[in-house]
């Protein structure tokens, strides 16, 4: 069976995956989600995401990371837009998370950006998820 949303399943898998207290996952590699892990590396929600090259298609691996008490440092990850319901939203309207303690997840036409790079840059998009 196809799988409708690639990235709600990447989002499940990296949340199943810490709550099971796992150190690494893989998932199956797309450009988006290679995107994806970059961003959150770069937000310092995980500490490592590389492509594994397979016969069949690649894997992503990622490496989780957790605090000094063994808690994953993800409190909570939710998909925003769906396949159904495409959220698009422009500079201004960008969401703050938390009062700034979290971050949104931006497809942009400059890449994949978190909440403040895409103000930075001025530019809007289809908000991906939110993570905190």
């Amino acid at each position: 069976m196809a799988m409708t949303d690639p990235i709600a399943d990447m989002l499940t898998r990296i949340r199943n995956a810490g709550l099971a207290k796992h150190q690494k996952l893989d998932i199956p590699s797309s450009n988006l989600k290679v995107a994806l892990g970059s961003v959150l590396k770069d937000l310092g929600y995980i500490k490592n995401c590389k492509v594994v090259t397979d016969d069949k298609q690649n894997v992503l691996r990622v490496y989780l990371k957790f605090d000094n008490d063994n808690q994953h440092v993800i409190h909570e990850i939710k998909r925003v837009s769906t396949p159904g319901r495409r959220v698009y939203v422009g500079t201004d309207e960008i969401p703050v998370v938390k009062n700034g303690l979290g971050n949104a997840i931006l497809s942009t036409s400059k890449g994949v950006l978190h909440d403040a790079a895409a103000r930075e840059a001025q530019v809007g998009g289809e908000l991906l998820c939110t993570i905190w």
